[in-house]
């Protein structure tokens, strides 16, 4: 089942995506057949713990994985009309940085040291645009006030070392955004940074989005990030999507157990005033092993013998808001559906 609403032709479409790694230990599940798709301007948050496979996914998309360990056993990712999982290495490396922006997980990483943050920003316009050495400097200036680094044309000349943290991430977008995306994919990109600075980098990326109309997908654990920035999220748990809804209506109404949990660990007050924080009982799901079942059955208070023994397809229960739970957690009752 995709998901999204249809309202356009969507910036990308993914079909029943699976990538597993070998290793020494066995296969390990990391993306189980995972569906959606993207509309123009839109923000879709994906969010679930460490390990669930929030990355993997959105690497596999672009084909980044080192083949081997990693496998893409199945599916398609249809961009622009072709289906990225089957386009050759040199059609890739156009689409890589030109019309897909990535944005990854550490800014203190993602710079090469040994280059000015000149070059760094002048090489893909040069790669992908064709432009001239003139032409690349002065839009790379542009790209710097954009993301608001001040005295943009002095900067230029600097090395990495010689940016904060977060000035690195600004400069790291100003890269991904260099030729106008298309599809601007971040993984994690705040997670690095103090509050301060995450909250400058997501006023950016919003005042970005507008002014630019591409379309996004915003991967992260911290779910108030994505309450801030978000149309749609998508929950992961396990390799597999477990619920999708509107922003909105996840945080109102969310309605599968791990989805729930989750919204309980963010901090809080209780009644009496006092601090809470709440954690989720349990150990994540060793992906060595085949699912079979639902994955998150064992740390789950809601589970019974079904939950055990097969594992729930994504369905849709209301108005856009799928769920793969075989427990009705507001009736509170097991789902009939023959």
């Amino acid at each position: 089942m995709n998901l999204g609403t249809q309202t356009s032709d969507p910036v990308i479409e993914v079909t029943d995506l699976k990538t597993v790694f070998h290793t020494q230990d066995g296969t390990v599940y990391a993306v189980n057949g995972l569906s959606f798709q993207l509309q123009p301007g839109e923000l879709l948050g994906v969010v679930g713990e460490s390990g669930c496979g929030k990355s993997v996914t959105m690497m596999s998309l672009l084909k980044l994985l080192p083949m081997p360990p990693a496998e893409i056993v199945s599916g398609k990712v249809l961009f622009q009309g072709n289906d990225l999982l089957h386009t050759d290495e040199e059609a890739l490396r156009k689409v890589r940085g030109g019309q897909i922006g990535f944005i990854f997980q550490d800014p203190m990483t993602s710079l090469n040291p040994v280059f000015t943050i000149g070059f760094q920003i002048m090489e893909p316009l040069r790669e992908h645009l064709g432009l001239d050495n003139n032409a690349a400097r002065a839009r790379a200036i542009e790209l710097l006030e954009l993301v608001g680094i001040p005295s943009a044309g002095d900067r230029l000349r600097d090395f990495p070392h010689q940016f904060s943290g977060g000035m690195r991430q600004r400069v790291v977008i100003a890269i991904a955004l260099a030729c106008d995306p298309k599809l601007l994919i971040a993984d994690e990109p705040t997670t690095a940074l103090d509050v301060t600075v995450q909250a400058q980098i997501l006023e950016i990326v919003r005042e970005l989005r507008q002014k630019l109309g591409m379309a996004i997908i915003w991967i992260t654990h911290d779910l108030g990030v994505v309450a801030g920035i978000a149309d749609r999220v998508a929950v992961m748990y396990g390799g597999f999507i477990v619920e999708y809804a509107q922003v909105s209506t996840l945080f109102e109404a969310p309605k599968h157990p791990y989805t729930i949990a989750l919204l309980e660990t963010l901090p809080g007050i209780n009644k009496d005033g006092e601090h809470r924080l709440m954690s989720i009982s349990g150990q994540a799901p060793n992906l060595v092993n085949k699912p079979q079942s639902c994955p998150f059955a064992p740390r789950c208070k809601y589970a019974f013998d079904r939950c055990l023994g097969e594992n729930p397809m994504l369905e849709l229960r209301s108005n856009d808001h799928k769920v793969a739970c075989w427990w009705d957690v507001e009736k509170n009752e097991a789902i009939d559906n023959g």
